[in-house]
Formats: C-alpha cells, sequence, structure tokens
C-alpha cells in the first residue's frame, strides 16, 4: 500500500526550476531521504553555500545538455557529466558549489539531500564521484535500469556511501512492465521523470504535483512499474530510515538544536573552509 507525496514547484530567477519534495512532513516519508528536487538549470543559481549534517547528492540524466562544475572547501573540483553522481558527504561541515558547465545549455538533473546517522555528523566531509561510463546498466526486455546508488537485482554500484541507499534510474519502452524488489524495512518512493508510469496500478506523471511513496514493511515486497500510455521514464528510490529527529536551518541539518548551534556557530568562524577561485 502506498501513500502520496505532494510535489513542490520552485523557481529561482529564469534559470532554475524545479519540482521537490522539502520539509519535516516529508522528510519523515521519505527517510533516510531529507528531500530531492527534479530540476533544471541553465545558469549560476546559487552562490557558494555552507553543508553539514548530511549529503548532498548530485545526479545527472543522460539527456542533460551540458555537465556541471563542482567545487568545495575540501579542495575537490571536478566536472560532473551527463550520466554522472557526485555525492558530498557533509559530516561536521564544508561550503559547496555547482555550477553549469555551459551557462547557454541547460542541467537537467536531480539534487538530492541524504540524512547521515547521528554519529556521522560530526565526521570529516568527503566526496564520492562516479562517472557515467561507471554506471551500472541493467537491460531487460522493454526496460533499461542504470544504477548510480545501491543495487539492482546482480548489478551493483560501485560507490559506498556513508548512508546506505537505492537509486535507480528507469526507462520503460511503450507497453513495458518492471518489478523492482524492494527490502525488509526500507522506504522507497518513486519520481516521473517523463510520460505517464503506472506504479502499483496508479497512474502518475511529471506534470503532477503527487508522487507514490511506500512505507517500511517488516518484510520485503516489490514495486511495478508500467509504461502503458508511450514510453516513460522514472526514478526509484529506497533506503533504510534513520528514524533521528532533524532540525534544520538554510541548508545545514543535525540531529538536535544543540548540535546545529555549533555547526552554525562553526561555519560563522570560518571552520568550514573556503573554495578556491576556479
Amino acid at each position: 500500500m502506498s501513500t502520496t507525496a505532494r510535489l513542490q514547484r520552485m523557481n529561482h530567477g529564469s534559470q532554475f526550476r524545479a519540482y521537490g519534495l522539502h520539509g519535516n512532513e516529508a522528510a519523515a516519508q521519505i527517510d533516510p531521504f531529507l528531500g530531492v528536487d527534479h530540476a533544471w538549470m541553465s545558469g549560476s543559481t546559487f552562490p557558494p553555500h555552507p553543508h553539514a549534517g548530511f549529503s548532498a547528492v548530485s545526479y545527472l540524466f543522460l539527456d542533460s545538455e551540458t555537465g556541471i562544475d563542482n567545487r568545495d572547501s575540501l579542495g575537490s573540483r571536478s566536472r560532473i557529466l551527463s550520466g554522472g553522481l557526485h555525492w558530498t558527504a557533509a559530516g561536521r561541515g564544508v561550503v559547496h558549489e555547482e555550477v553549469p558547465a555551459e551557462t547557454s545549455k541547460t542541467v537537467h538533473m536531480l539534487q538530492i539531500f541524504v540524512n547521515l546517522a547521528r554519529e556521522r555528523q560530526s565526521a570529516t566531509p568527503f566526496a564520492l564521484s562516479l562517472a557515467p561510463q561507471d554506471v551500472p546498466v541493467v537491460q531487460l526486455p522493454g526496460a533499461k535500469v542504470r544504477v548510480p546508488l545501491g543495487g539492482y537485482g546482480k548489478a551493483r554500484s560501485p560507490l559506498s556511501p556513508p548512508t546506505e541507499v537505492n537509486l535507480l534510474d528507469i526507462l520503460l519502452e511503450d507497453g513495458a512492465e518492471l518489478i523492482v524488489p524492494v527490502a525488509a524495512s526500507h522506504n522507497a518512493f518513486v519520481m516521473p521523470i517523463h510520460g505517464t508510469v503506472t506504479v502499483d496500478g496508479q497512474r502518475f506523471d511529471n506534470a503532477g504535483l503527487g508522487l507514490p511513496v511506500f512505507p517500511a514493511l517488516e518484510e520485503p515486497r516489490t514495486v511495478t512499474l508500467q509504461a502503458r500510455q508511450g514510453s516513460a521514464k522514472a526514478v526509484l528510490f529506497s533506503g533504510l530510515p534513520l528514524r533521528q529527529p532533524v532540525h534544520w536551518q538554510g541548508s545545514m541539518a543535525l540531529s538536535s538544536p544543540e548540535a546545529l548551534a555549533a555547526a552554525v556557530a562553526s561555519y560563522q568562524r570560518g571552520e568550514f573552509g573556503t573554495l578556491s577561485s576556479l
């Protein structure tokens, strides 16, 4: 049995638009994820900003017109290519910035916030990257599944992030069906990307403002995706909920008010570091 989570539209000027899940209610539904945006970005939108207490993950779809230039106060500088993924585990604090590699083109992406277990929130920050050609791909009759995080069947992502989650980028041909197993005790949700996808008998599309969420069960389950009205693309997320409090301030999220106040003070003292020039 699924519930429906409400998506929010978000725009930042003319260069960024998104549909996303945000807020404490959504975070409780999709734990260990804190939020996710299905976004289009065509210019420098967000200035350098701090993160602490969780992981910021960027995944670019294969149809993204350009990549993202990524940099952080750890000294990491990289270009996330179409089909690639970058995971920044902020831990006790990092300053981060991402901008389109070519401002005349549009980045098509997911921006994902994944919570860190309480004991990891004070850890040293680090980054993980996955190149497009290293993403495992499962080809099935009428369906293709990219596995940037977690696993599907015998395919497993080469990344070992601090919070174990699954992210499956699923393309269905017209009339195709895919059955996806979800582990016991895992929350799961499906985000339509293009076309209309039927999820366990309910229709969803990227023009709507809702998506199906599957609360954790004690036993394993399956989720059935079908493309009944032309080809469709969707992303299935799943993970073991952390079931811990979340206290936000701007782009920082910690498990207690005291930890959040300490992170804010640390940032204000300059202890998150600074960005080097591109």
